[in-house]
């Protein structure tokens, strides 16, 4: 299981294997990795999910079965040494951590989802948790997709339903019920115009994918059977082009296609086929691709043994800059600071031309200040709870009271350890005593 990095030519992936342990590589170098090559080695068990912060090239969040968040950065000419320090450990978690997800407009803000059916935001900056939405899944969560500004987030849960939630009112905006009917797992992302899409499967275990217009999920916009294999259908999108590629597990192919606002919607465009199944797949951002060879997509695809980049290009005769192929896209500056989104801002990515291709600026150190929790009075919301940050700094406050309860207890057991002590010395001594009367 592997992420790609935002930096050209650079992925990194996991291996569960060696426990708790992510390796980073640049992708031009081919074969063997050594034993001894340096890695970011943290966590207590295996990282199970990994996600390259948007608005800085070398910062990296990890997920594990140790119930932690860890936020790593990672030196700008790579590591020499291995990574054991992260920057900042985020612990609320009660289960294993399967999903860490950076928000895309917001310096900052990540979140995280639990195999305790828990969706917990923080602000990074700070190390809280600011906002936690531990009520609304009864099941595991099967994946968590942020929307283009990051206003809403949408699930896809075990319990067959997809929601679409605004986690800064901690509401759920909408809802759908059995989205696919079958039991096997399904995925939902945000498109960019506000759509959602999934893929789970039939009653009949066959794979399904299907649009659906928030607004109004009774029904969906377009439902497309595709065939009978067990694979999970992971979506990976493209927002600048609106193109799907669809990668099974297990499977040997990609699928694409294309979402229009025209009927069928969704649009069959191509497969991609190779020999060998693929045991995981990574997405490369745009910034990373070659805009000089028209290269429109590259994915890592994990096998057994080895990682294959497989690089989709479009054939164009011409030398010049693609303008169809390359609309502006994602740049990595953040729109807003994590403290204006907790307050309730909203901003759209800021885009960049990938006309001279992308250049990589000087990234920012990621710094951690912790608050002081005391100087912050608690909000409660209409149900007499705290809320957002007032609910962090209140779980804060009361792990410093417990603290304190807990010294005291510590000194009036070391008081009562004294006593005892000082008792059996003056027991001895009356024990001489009585011994030297008696002869």
């Amino acid at each position: 299981m592997f992420r790609e990095g935002h930096i050209p030519n650079v992925f990194v992936f996991c291996l569960e294997d060696w426990l708790g342990t992510v390796i980073i590589s640049v992708a031009t170098c081919t074969g063997r990795i050594d034993k001894s090559y340096p890695t970011v080695c943290g966590h207590t068990g295996p990282v199970l999910d990994i996600d390259w912060c948007p608005h800085n090239d070398q910062v990296i969040a990890s997920g594990s079965e140790d119930c932690t968040v860890m936020v790593w950065q990672i030196p700008e000419n790579g590591l020499t040494l291995s990574l054991t320090e992260p920057v900042v450990i985020l612990e609320g978690h009660s289960k294993r951590v399967g999903i860490v997800a950076w928000h895309p407009t917001a310096r900052n803000v990540l979140l995280s989802a639990g195999c305790d059916n828990a969706v917990i935001i923080w602000n990074v900056g700070t190390g809280e948790a600011l906002i936690t939405l531990d009520d609304m899944h009864s099941d595991m969560i099967y994946n968590v997709s942020w929307n283009r500004n990051g206003s809403l987030i949408c699930t896809a849960s075990k319990d067959k339903k997809v929601r679409v939630i605004d986690p800064r009112k901690q509401e759920i905006v909408a809802e759908k019920e059995k989205a696919h009917e079958g039991a096997r797992p399904m995925r939902a992302i945000f498109l960019a115009d506000g759509n959602v899409f999934t893929t789970g499967f039939s009653r009949m275990s066959e794979r399904q994918l299907a649009l659906w217009n928030p607004k109004n999920m009774q029904e969906p916009i377009a439902l497309h059977e595709m065939d009978t294999s067990n694979g999970v259908l992971l979506p990976f999108y493209d927002p600048d082009t609106s193109i799907i590629y669809l990668c099974g597990k297990g499977d040997s192919s990609i699928r694409y296609f294309e979402i229009t606002d025209e009927s069928p919607y969704v649009h069959y465009l191509n497969t991609f086929s190779s020999k060998e199944p693929q045991r995981g797949m990574g997405y490369m951002p745009k910034r990373g691709l070659d805009v000089n060879k028209c290269e429109i997509a590259r994915f890592f695809k994990l096998h057994e043994r080895k990682c294959e980049p497989i690089i989709m290009t479009v054939p164009r005769k011409s030398d010049l800059f693609q303008d169809d192929l390359y609309p502006d896209t994602a740049g990595p500056e953040a729109s807003l600071e994590a403290e204006e989104w907790f307050e309730g801002k909203n901003a759209d990515p800021l885009l960049i031309s990938l006309k001279h291709g992308y250049v990589p600026g000087k990234n920012r150190d990621l710094k951690v200040v912790k608050k002081n929790l005391l100087d912050n009075k608690p909000a409660v919301n209409k149900k007499g709870g705290l809320i957002g940050p007032a609910k962090g700094m209140a779980d804060g406050v009361g792990a410093m009271q417990n603290e304190a309860k807990l010294d005291e207890i510590l000194k009036e057991i070391k008081s009562i350890k004294d006593t005892i002590c000082n008792q059996d010395e003056r027991i001895s001594k009356l024990e001489q005593q009585m011994a030297k009367i008696a002869a």
